[in-house]
């Protein structure tokens, strides 16, 4: 397991949650995880609108990426940890990093239409 074979696996994550295949992103997941799917699944601004890879980092025997994942009401930054499962790099730990609210376009735009010149 390398860096290049970690940001591959976390991009083809970053994929599924951007077309909404939750299952196909929960493949990605180790089996401890999947014991405890309902929490990982709640830290996931579903549906995805946007996501972006922001770090991967070795640490120890696995490699800590950062995801950004924007949904319709926030953005979250995922902290994930990876690890060598079978020969594949799999999410074994994920935890909440921020999150902000995301002002809806239209709502930025209305607020800007309505002030006095």
């Amino acid at each position: 397991m390398d860096d290049a074979a970690v940001r591959e696996q976390a991009q083809a994550f970053c994929d599924a949650l951007l077309a909404g295949d939750v299952d196909k992103a929960i493949e990605f997941m180790s089996a401890e995880l999947h014991r405890n799917l309902g929490e990982v699944i709640a830290l996931l601004p579903l549906p995805a609108t946007e996501t972006a890879i922001e770090s991967v980092e070795a640490g120890g025997a696995g490699y800590n990426v950062v995801l950004r994942l924007v949904g319709e009401s926030e953005t979250v930054l995922i902290q994930t940890r990876w690890k060598d499962r079978d020969g594949t790099p799999t999410i074994i730990e994920a935890s909440h990093l921020s999150k902000t609210p995301t002002t809806p376009p239209d709502l930025a735009g209305e607020s800007e239409a309505e002030t006095p010149a």
